[in-house]
């Protein structure tokens, strides 16, 4: 837990801060430090940490905790995108543990079901991804043993994670969902058929029971054998396209982050198929020799900009970035500077609503508030990082519990393109259907000086500019980055959706006038602070002498501890 000096000092530290809407208190560490979405996968880590294990070592602690403490955001049942930074030869590594459909996927059939079943029950998930990254990373990098990583969220899953305000909230917004039909899981999760009160434990031995096995035989105890097993029974009989063998051969890669060159600094964020971190470093590339003339990043005149901005590149990116061969190098053309300039150019002369782009196949691309995602930050006395972010799609994900598992499955599968054969992203055997989780590092000098991710759907990579922009560019604390009015642009693609502008009720009214006035549709979604649509950010900075700041953003139930 934070000591009371340092929370003292971190809070009046704040009080000299320019007042934001959303107060984020920074934490110190010396040694390292932990950001993570729920208290306790925050201790877990730190604990970890103190006996003597790396950052790596951490991460799975703290990954397999929030599997723990929030069931309705990630889990064994979900995928994860890990960038690991090498503090002994500086190199960074991105770990792809994305879902994927199975390889024998018949897709003409698939297409037939009705389109529920894509986001609801068995048919929707997904080849979890999140229990092969882990152990593939933790081969290569990790430090400890295994099983003694695994342990902390055993233990939690055996004695319960404290049910906060906000977990609470959550659970009663998702009540609908977990009473929709699944025994499994309104038995673990509506514990005396109740949401479960704030301040109570929530206990789940059959989850311990399945980390157990994880700790004793690797990424076979969840791949083959009897979790294995019961994952394709259940999935047979609810008509489910899960296999063995696509379990069995299931395989996490590593591979090279994308980046750009901004500023002095080296962006790096997970390459595809997540398709937010293209996003975010195109819009960055447009931008970087923007002077901004001074003016705050929530001024009307800025925030036009950037939305027209947002036109041009987010239909570029749903066209050329998924799970494909070609995604990498359609990357790399777009922040290419003949592509910049043609985007600034173009981006300059949009003074009428988004132009849909032919071709542009939506599917695959939710807008949704309920999208469930985690993201958590480890540092260690070595310099090594850890920024990883892990989802389950929507919260509680597909609404199935395996009977005896006690994890909650992926509705993945609601994630691929469907109407159009010709898109990057349409659903096929094997393939990993795209997300906008966006696990970032931003280095100078070759050393890692920020590590930020946050989880919130379609607005995950809008949160993440913004804060980089807010930091990088304008030279504000991250901790005011990151409190500050949380913004989002809508893109309007369905019919009859209207393209807006979204902000926090924080937003001011001049400019909200302004806006309006510039052609923009303003809706301020919800009061500054409340978590629902706009995620909150976890972020650790790395200072000048080596030691670590982090930082928890209260929109959601964060925690940051260091020593």
């Amino acid at each position: 837990m934070i000591a009371r000096t340092t929370l003292i000092l971190a809070l009046l530290g704040a009080a000299l801060r320019a007042a934001v809407p959303v107060e984020v208190v920074p934490v110190q560490g010396r040694h390292g430090m932990v950001v993570a979405g729920h208290p306790q996968a925050t201790e877990a880590g730190v604990a970890v940490l103190k006996t003597g294990g790396n950052a790596l070592d951490a991460a799975v602690a703290v990954s397999l905790s929030l599997g723990v403490a929030e069931p309705y955001g990630s889990g064994l049942g979900g995928k994860l995108m890990l960038l690991y930074f090498e503090a002994a030869t500086g190199r960074t590594y991105a770990v792809d543990a994305m879902d994927a459909a199975p390889d024998s996927l018949d897709v003409a059939a698939y297409l037939k079901r009705p389109v529920d079943d894509r986001s609801y029950g068995y048919g929707s998930v997904c080849v979890p991804g999140l229990a092969e990254g882990l152990w593939a990373a933790h081969q290569r990098w990790g430090k400890m043993p295994w099983a003694q990583t695994v342990a902390p969220a055993i233990t939690l899953a055996r004695e319960g994670f404290e049910i906060l305000p906000k977990t609470h909230d959550l659970f009663v917004e998702q009540e609908r969902k977990l009473r929709r039909g699944d025994a499994e899981i309104a038995r673990l999760y509506l514990p005396g058929n109740q949401v479960p009160a704030a301040g109570s434990r929530l206990p789940n031995p059959d989850l311990a029971r399945t980390l157990e096995r994880l700790a004793r035989e690797g990424r076979d105890g969840f791949y083959r054998g009897p979790v294995a097993n019961a994952l394709v029974a259940a999935s047979e009989v609810n008509g489910g396209v899960l296999t063995r063998d696509a379990l069995a051969s299931f395989e996490a890669q590593i591979v090279e982050p994308i980046g750009i060159d901004f500023r002095g600094y080296r962006v790096l964020a997970g390459p595809p198929p997540t398709h937010g971190a293209p996003l975010v470093l195109t819009l960055l590339k447009a931008l970087e020799n923007e002077s901004f003339d001074g003016a705050p990043l929530r001024s009307a005149q800025h925030l036009d900009l950037i939305g027209r901005l947002w036109r041009e590149v987010q239909p570029h990116v749903q066209l050329a970035i998924a799970d494909a061969p070609e995604a990498l190098f359609n990357f790399e053309k777009m922040v290419a500077p003949d592509a910049i300039e043609a985007l600034r150019a173009k981006a300059g002369l949009v003074t009428q609503p988004a132009r849909r782009v032919v071709g542009w196949d939506p599917s695959g691309f939710s807008e949704s508030a309920q999208a469930a995602t985690t993201h958590f930050v480890v540092a260690d006395k070595d310099g090594n990082i850890v920024c990883a972010t892990q989802s389950l799609s929507l919260h509680f994900g597909a609404g199935v519990v395996a009977p005896g598992t006690g994890f909650v499955l992926n509705d993945s599968m609601s994630n691929f393109a469907y109407h159009d054969e010709t898109s990057i992203n349409y659903v096929a055997p094997g393939k990993r259907p795209r997300s906008t989780i966006s696990p970032t590092l931003v280095l100078r000098d070759g050393k890692v000086v920020i590590a930020l991710g946050i989880p919130g759907a379609a607005r995950i990579p809008t949160a993440v500019f913004q804060a980089l922009l807010d930091r990088l560019v304008l030279n504000r604390p991250l901790a005011d980055a990151i409190g500050d009015t949380r913004f989002h642009f809508h893109s309007g693609w369905r019919p009859g959706d209207d393209e807006a502008f979204e902000a926090e009720q924080s937003f001011p009214a001049d400019e909200a006038a302004r806006l309006t006035a510039l052609g923009w549709k303003v809706v301020l979604r919800e009061p500054a602070g409340t978590g629902r649509h706009f995620g909150g950010i976890n972020a650790i900075e790395v200072n000048a002498d080596g030691s670590f700041t982090g930082y928890a953003d209260p929109r959601r139930t964060n925690a940051a501890a260091g020593y």
